[in-house]
């Protein structure tokens, strides 16, 4: 039996056919097309002090509209209504102001779209259970504590088509609970659950350490002097850093050009020989496709033992720099990241650290220096200093400065066995579909500058 987010994405893919279909017969003699399809059916709640202060549901779906003829092309995003004669003219209507457009646009240069035909379709996720009865087991849970987080649950789909008859459809049914624990002021505990399966008992053992760590950030706090510390990263803080990278370390535009701060990977910098990464988007969350149609293979590797291997190329940074595209996005950033694990079991992480600090999160991560790829950042909630394997106090507020050639490479002693993959909690305008999956790591020393 097809469950509530089946329906809903069978639904959406109805309507996009619908769609599709009133695009064609708007076109005139030597036009073309391209449309891309974002929507989600999400059930959301918003939670404080261990009550729920909004609560609702989204249902939306934003049709852009790409029209072609020649080498001149102009776009147009519609939020379309469902009703489907009040949509079959809005895209008329669309169709017919892009037409207008065209004679006064310049050729791009850089235009590329698929020469072949290269269709797909993808359903992932079973049955969620109901927001409701997640969030009144999170209360539960969360008694006699102050619980500020956000739980967003549901099916989400990307569509793709063409007046050459590519079609690619892709859905996702996801769940994302975000929550901290606080004691006072800056000391709390963030955590976080995400997956395609609610597990009361995952649910349960996180929820568990959640309340573990409150007890010890309770405990009067420590203030460490500027310096340099051995640390241990856990997998959320590691995606801190491992995101902002992301903002052109992996581009082949801005490789080519010596913008990205990974450019000098191309010469002598490397990584420790533990570091692999790759945009798995087989393992992820992503659609295997982008916006022009390109398909993505399951796996583009960048970085394998330390060393730059490849990039994320877009089909204009294909055509402007004579390269080949892989599917990746306009901005070319990943959106399924993965990096290998390496052979320290979480559980020893606090016995290897020995003496040092424990980071759970980072925040404000930025660069200091693009061309050095040093980034700066605070560290946030759940931060301990640990002696002789045990914690002994949370931490206040520091600010890193460190180079990822330092913490990724000549510092790094270890990484954990077991990656986390940790969905994207982006619900700006809308839930995103993108993954990160990271262990932790174990580093020498990172410098504190504040």
């Amino acid at each position: 039996m097809n469950s509530p987010e089946r329906y809903a994405s069978l639904a959406a893919e109805q309507r996009f056919d619908a769609w599709v279909d009133a695009l064609r017969a708007a076109l005139a003699p030597g036009e073309r097309f391209v449309a891309n399809l974002a929507g989600e059916s999400t059930d959301f709640a918003r939670l404080n002090r261990g009550k729920v202060r909004q609560a609702g549901s989204v249902e939306q779906d934003e049709l852009a509209i790409r029209l072609v003829r020649g080498a001149r092309h102009a776009e147009h995003t519609l939020a379309m209504s469902g009703n489907a004669a009040d949509d079959r003219a809005a895209i008329a209507d669309a169709v017919a102001g892009l037409r207008a457009v065209l004679p006064d646009l310049a050729d791009d240069p850089h235009l590329l779209l698929p020469e072949g035909v290269e269709s797909s379709r993808t359903d992932r996720g079973g049955v969620l259970p109901a927001a409701e009865a997640v969030v009144d087991e999170v209360l539960d849970a969360a008694q006699g504590v102050d619980l500020v987080g956000f739980y967003a649950s549901g099916p989400m789909w990307r569509g793709f088509a063409n007046s050459e008859g590519q079609r690619n459809w892709h859905a996702a049914a996801t769940f994302n609970l975000e929550w901290s624990l606080y004691d006072r002021a800056d000391k709390a505990v963030k955590s976080a659950y995400a997956g395609f399966a609610w597990d009361r008992a995952a649910f349960a053992t996180r929820m568990a350490a959640a309340r573990e760590r409150l007890a010890l950030v309770a405990r009067p706090s420590k203030t460490l002097a500027p310096g340099r510390y051995r640390a241990y990263l856990e997998p959320s803080a590691l995606d801190e850093i491992v995101g902002i990278l992301g903002y052109g370390g992996f581009s082949a535009r801005a490789l080519e050009t010596r913008q990205s701060p990974l450019a000098r990977m191309r010469e002598k910098e490397r990584l420790d020989a533990s570091v692999s990464i790759a945009e798995d988007t087989a393992e992820g969350v992503a659609p295997g496709f982008q916006a022009e149609g390109f398909a993505r293979p399951d796996s583009v590797g960048l970085v394998r033992e330390g060393e730059l291997v490849g990039a994320l190329t877009s089909p204009r940074t294909a055509r402007e720099f004579s390269l080949e595209a892989n599917g990746a996005n306009a901005q070319e950033m990943p959106e399924a990241i993965a990096m290998k694990g390496g052979e320290l079991h979480a559980r020893d992480a606090l016995a290897a650290l020995d003496t040092g600090l424990w980071i759970g999160n980072l925040w404000y991560a930025n660069y200091s220096d693009r061309p050095a790829c040093r980034i700066t950042g605070m560290t946030r909630f759940a931060t301990f200093w640990v002696e002789r394997g045990r914690i002994v106090a949370p931490v206040d507020v520091l600010r890193f400065d460190d180079s990822v050639y330092r913490l990724l490479g000549s510092n790094l002693e270890a990484l954990t066995r077991e990656p986390e993959l940790m969905l994207s909690p982006d619900s700006y305008r809308s839930r995103r579909l993108a993954s990160a999956r990271l262990p932790g790591a174990l580093v020498k020393e990172i410098a504190f500058t504040l």
